[in-house]
């Protein structure tokens, strides 16, 4: 008997691109397909479905700056990484290439469609990055997570099937869990998180909001923070001066568990990020990263904002003293945090990963 197709994934070393391709991978071996990942080195951080016997290490670089040595050491990088996985590809056969965003995606891809490989590529973010940009007219399909991404460009808009965001098992297994507002003098569960590099913001902000809260309150918090280490003394000082519950760390890898318990998260708004919380529909309140060129997270926070789920803040505006207001404010009308979660779930799309599977067994015509 032959071998099943098989699909090569090829997805930024980052968790907001690997979590949505590893969604897929499990919803594609679930009907009998095979598949790798072609991604750079630092995806053998992150323990997962992909052990490095079913990874491709495509070597890639990222546009950092317009100066011009830089750029060409770039190009001529991206350019190697393209020849790599040319050889990758003529080696695996794959029925498609599927890819979710960062620059060593751009290799896989454009070796797809040199040697006339279908190619598709999803993005979970409100804007197309800039490698999803660049590809967008070379492949076969383009999967968004949010609908009305292309609508401003017909020429695109045409290939573009609206899917959602693929969700790992941990998360669908969080969303199955029913939200729990605080009650009125009982636990109020605040968990804060800054992606996966962590926020130096969160540090700066969150303890002295707590600090200005009123002393009754102090006694009801509990606080999970994602804290760097190099932050953490300090942090933890505060805390253990008001006698908080707080547990911190510089990573959470149970964060599924912890945002299906908690009652008010407050965090930087990348797209994977944002996803999460429509899928197990929490209410939040999000800073998004300044200064991004596509001011990404802005739009992502505006998509949950609008529905009604979280509470957009730009950092700017995000201080101690607003911080402390709103988080008062929570306290006293709980009901309002649980009209938030209710709208933030009704944004989510737990059928995202069958979705985007459907499309990619079109596009590979299998």
């Amino acid at each position: 008997m032959d071998n099943p197709p098989l699909i090569l994934l090829a997805a930024g070393g980052t968790g907001g691109h690997l979590f949505p391709a590893e969604a897929l991978a499990v919803e594609l071996i679930r009907r009998g397909l095979r598949v790798r990942l072609a991604t750079d080195g630092r995806a053998l951080r992150y323990s997962g479905l992909f052990g490095r016997e079913s990874i491709e290490l495509v070597p890639s670089a990222t546009v950092r700056s317009r100066n011009p040595i830089s750029l060409a050491r770039t190009v001529l990088m991206l350019g190697y990484g393209t020849l790599v996985a040319a050889n990758v590809v003529r080696r695996l056969k794959p029925a498609a290439v599927v890819g979710f965003g960062g620059y060593p995606t751009l290799p896989p891809l454009v070796a797809a469609r040199m040697l006339g490989v279908p190619g598709i590529i999803h993005d979970a973010n409100a804007v197309l990055g800039r490698a999803n940009r660049f590809l967008s007219g070379r492949v076969n399909a383009i999967a968004t997570s949010l609908p009305g991404v292309l609508d401003r460009d017909p020429a695109l808009a045409g290939k573009a099937t609206t899917v959602g965001t693929p969700m790992r098992p941990a998360i669908l297994a969080a969303a199955a869990v029913k939200y729990a507002a605080p009650e009125v003098n009982g636990p109020l569960r605040l968990l804060v998180v800054g992606g996966s590099q962590g926020a130096r913001v969160m540090s700066d902000i969150v303890p002295p909001a707590i600090e200005q809260l009123d002393p009754a309150l102090w006694s009801r918090l509990i606080i999970t923070q994602q804290v760097r280490e190099e932050d953490m003394d300090r942090v933890r000082a505060v805390y253990d001066r008001l006698k908080i519950n707080a547990e911190l760390a510089p990573f959470f890898p149970d964060l599924p568990a912890r945002l299906a318990s908690s009652q008010l998260v407050i965090s930087r708004s990348g797209a994977g990020t944002v996803a999460e919380l429509a899928a197990i529909g929490r209410p939040s309140i999000l800073v998004p990263l300044p200064g991004a060129i596509d001011q990404d997270q802005f739009a992502n926070a505006g998509v949950l904002s609008q529905a009604g789920g979280a509470l957009r803040i730009a950092q700017s505006d995000f201080t101690p003293e607003r911080l402390a207001a709103e988080i008062s404010a929570y306290a006293v009308e709980p009901q309002k945090l649980t009209a938030m979660a209710e709208a933030a779930r009704s944004v989510g799309r737990l059928d995202a990963a069958e979705r985007l599977a459907d499309l990619v067994a079109k596009v590979a015509g299998i």
